[in-house]
């Protein structure tokens, strides 16, 4: 059974660039539904955990997040998959720089 992870993005952060991502990825790592939300988190879990989120790092199978979410976009996506993993990362980083920026100007700790 996986982890329940009850927290919600602080209200400031909801405009965050890729906050949906993160949002949409607590809820499925609460139910243990694998998307590419679910993988998103696990790929950018020690920046998340260093801004406050408690997020399990789940290994499936000894393989890497990057390559699970990579596999589920050429399922999805065919040919598109390269753009569209490369697309979901910027969109991630996006979130984590935004948010860390946003803790070092209210000096919280990130």
């Amino acid at each position: 059974m996986e982890k329940s992870v009850s927290q919600s993005l602080p209200e400031a952060w909801e405009s965050f660039p890729g906050a949906e991502i993160i949002t949409k990825g607590l809820s499925d790592l609460n139910s243990g539904t694998e998307s590419e939300e679910w993988f998103l988190l696990q790929i950018g879990v020690n920046r998340l955990n260093n801004l406050g989120f408690s997020i399990p790092a789940l290994n499936r199978n000894g393989q890497y997040p990057e390559d699970q979410l990579y596999n589920l976009l050429s399922c999805k996506h065919g040919n598109e998959a390269h753009s569209k993993y490369n697309s979901l990362i910027r969109r991630l980083i996006s979130f984590e720089r935004t948010a860390e920026r946003w803790c070092s100007r209210n000096r919280l700790p990130h």
